[in-house]
């Protein structure tokens, strides 16, 4: 088990996976996020494929880090969250400087979801192995489950919304279910998470 305190200036990204009742979720916890935050923050939340995405609208006012859109070949920089757009699977990769930068790509559905969470933690800690955070939160499906494992394998921090507290239980029981390679770090309300994502990032106060 990790500690949060242990955590400052050890997490250099943070992935978060939600669905179904994901913006209540994530109202709750982006905003714990310190304004001095060295890390980048992608998420990925199910939408529906054929509408524009208000997140960035929703979320800066509420937010302290900047908040954006995530473009094709773009390098990721810290203190931002990124939200995947709708109908685009959001990867992370290295770029020609050999710096962490963003892909999109239409490549066909994972668990019916573009974007799909797995996607995303799979590529991520890819990249950032050990310097990774994943969370996965609320949703109806199983996206996130080996994603999460894939964190974790990669020597990151892993992090499950309770289930029990969850609007809906059923993805965050299934990364539960799938980690096998130890326990999960933290498994919190969304209240406890919150708190745990503000003592990491306030003590990168620049």
């Amino acid at each position: 088990m990790k500690d949060a305190l242990a955590l400052r200036g050890q997490v250099d990204a943070v992935v978060v996976g939600a669905s179904a009742g994901g913006v209540e979720a994530l109202i709750q916890l982006l905003p714990a996020f310190a304004a001095g935050f060295q890390g980048a923050v992608i998420v990925v939340l199910h939408l529906p494929r054929d509408r524009r995405s208000l997140l960035v609208d929703i979320f800066q006012p509420r937010c302290a880090l900047a908040v954006r859109e995530a473009q094709d070949k773009e390098s990721v920089a810290g203190g931002t969250i990124y939200f995947a757009p709708p109908d685009y699977h959001l990867l992370v990769d290295r770029g020609p400087d050999a710096r962490p930068q963003l892909a999109l790509s239409v490549d066909e559905a994972v668990n019916y979801s573009r974007p799909s969470i797995d996607v995303l933690f799979e590529s991520a800690a890819d990249v950032y192995r050990e310097r990774l955070m994943g969370i996965v939160l609320t949703g109806g499906n199983q996206d996130g489950a080996s994603g999460l494992m894939a964190v974790q394998r990669a020597g990151g921090v892993s992090v499950v919304q309770d289930p029990e507290t969850a609007q809906v239980s059923l993805m965050p029981a299934s990364a539960l279910a799938a980690v096998k390679d130890g326990p999960v770090d933290f498994v919190l309300p969304l209240p406890d998470m919150a708190d745990l994502l503000k003592t990491m990032s306030e003590g990168e106060m620049t």
